[in-house]
């Protein structure tokens, strides 16, 4: 039987099926990289929670005890001669970060954490007129982005009610569709200030094309920017391809760096340097050459490390480096192949197993999402999503009837998800 949403292969509901698919699966080694955790009988979870905490790689205690260790036997002068020398930290992952969000090596700089850094970029490019004040954002986005765009509205003096222009399912539909958008975006884009967009919603699992929304703003004469907490080591990205201005992003969800882990962040080299524009600026922003010559006048340096403020994080940074070499050795393009793959593979299986008692949210269209399906499962979701750690699957319930799963391609395995569906078919 071919789905409609996933054509790449005609899929089968036995577990022979199953084992077959992680027998010629190319990253299969990939999942004994990781801590997979253990139920109370010892056996490994079906863990499908990948999409609000990645796992820990099993490399990271080396990486962050390596620090540890310096600190311990250098003190401060752990900043030079580290194995790891602290002074230069961030530039560690100038390249490896790049390859993930499809930038430059000079336009990524892992930096703090997520609403932080968006705050730090709607300082520099949210720059309101009378005229053009309005910031678009998809109705339902993450909370957090939510809080930040309404109090930098409110900061430069509007009314977040008034400036915020929330984009909207039609009635009756749960996803955004992309011409109403582009209508949009034509017809009003003379009002917008700033587009700022999640790259995948956390609710519905939605990709938006950040291609095309981006071309069509800039079009309009809008600055675009993106979080990309749930696109960031998900989908192909092409930042800089796409012109996009600005994007930020947390990397303890597919980037799996551990709990409050460092954030990311990326300024297109367009905007490389640009005195011009208002920035909140701190010490390790300012131009290496000068920066301990402790002036008073602030000097950015060239790129999207000159929107630092303070020296480098390093554990959790640590942390981050032990993660990203995974993704240098998978490689964005086949964690996707295998994504698109296994998140069919799963949806059929929920399908079948369900017997049209729960609702896919999330666009059928392998384009349009990333590993994460949103079910839509009635009033009893909590208690399913309990019912399923009991019987061996860690899923995320979402306030008032949604479980989310996210089938993620680096340690998720095709047993994985039919073990899932075997569950969701006992509880129907």
């Amino acid at each position: 039987m071919n789905t409609a949403s996933s054509p790449i292969v005609e899929y089968h509901p036995s577990l022979e099926f199953a084992l077959e698919l992680d027998r010629m699966d190319p990253l299969a080694s990939f999942r004994e990289e990781y801590h997979i955790p253990r139920t109370v009988d010892g056996e490994p979870f079906i863990y499908l929670t990948g999409n609000s905490l990645g796992l820990m790689p099993k490399r990271t205690r080396a990486a962050v005890e390596q620090e540890l260790h310096d600190w311990a036997e250098l003190g401060v002068e752990g900043h030079f001669e580290a194995k790891n020398p602290w002074y230069g930290y961030h530039e560690i992952f100038r390249e490896p970060a790049a390859r993930v969000v499809g930038a430059n090596p000079g336009e990524v700089v892992v930096m703090n954490t997520l609403t932080t850094n968006l705050h730090l970029m709607m300082t520099s490019f949210y720059r309101p007129t009378p005229e053009r004040y309005r910031i678009l954002v998809e109705d339902g986005a993450f909370p957090s982005d939510q809080y930040a765009v309404g109090s930098q509205a409110r900061f430069h003096g509007h009314d977040p009610a008034d400036a915020i222009i929330p984009l909207r399912p039609r009635d009756g539909e749960n996803t955004i569709r992309m011409d109403d958008i582009e209508r949009l975006l034509v017809t009003r884009g003379n009002e917008i200030a700033l587009v700022m967009l999640g790259g995948v919603n956390y609710y519905t699992g939605q990709a938006f094309d950040m291609e095309r929304i981006t071309a069509v703003a800039r079009q309009q004469g809008c600055v675009v920017g993106y979080d990309l907490a749930h696109a960031a080591g998900n989908l192909r990205l092409r930042l800089h391809d796409w012109n996009v201005d600005f994007a930020v992003w947390c990397t303890y969800k597919y980037l799996n760096s551990g709990p409050g882990g460092v954030g990311g962040c990326f300024v297109h080299e367009r905007h490389a340097f640009a005195p011009e524009l208002p920035r909140f600026a701190g010490w390790w922003g300012n131009d290496p050459q000068s920066r301990f010559e402790m002036r008073p006048e602030f000097v950015p340096q060239h790129g999207a490390a000159g929107w630092q403020l303070s020296n480098a994080q390093i554990l959790p940074m640590a942390a981050h480096k032990a993660a990203l070499e995974l993704f240098t050795e998978a490689g964005m393009d086949a964690l996707r192949t295998k994504s698109e793959l296994l998140t069919g593979y799963l949806e059929f299986l929920v399908d079948g197993a369900s017997n049209g008692r729960f609702e896919i949210l999330t666009p059928r269209n392998p384009a349009e999402r990333g590993c994460q399906l949103s079910i839509r499962v009635g009033s009893d979701a909590r208690r399913l999503s309990e019912q399923m750690k009991c019987e061996g699957a860690i899923v995320d319930f979402r306030h008032p009837d949604v479980i989310r799963v996210a089938p993620v391609p680096m340690y998720n395995t095709f047993q994985d998800a039919w073990r899932f569906a075997r569950m969701i078919e006992k509880i129907v």
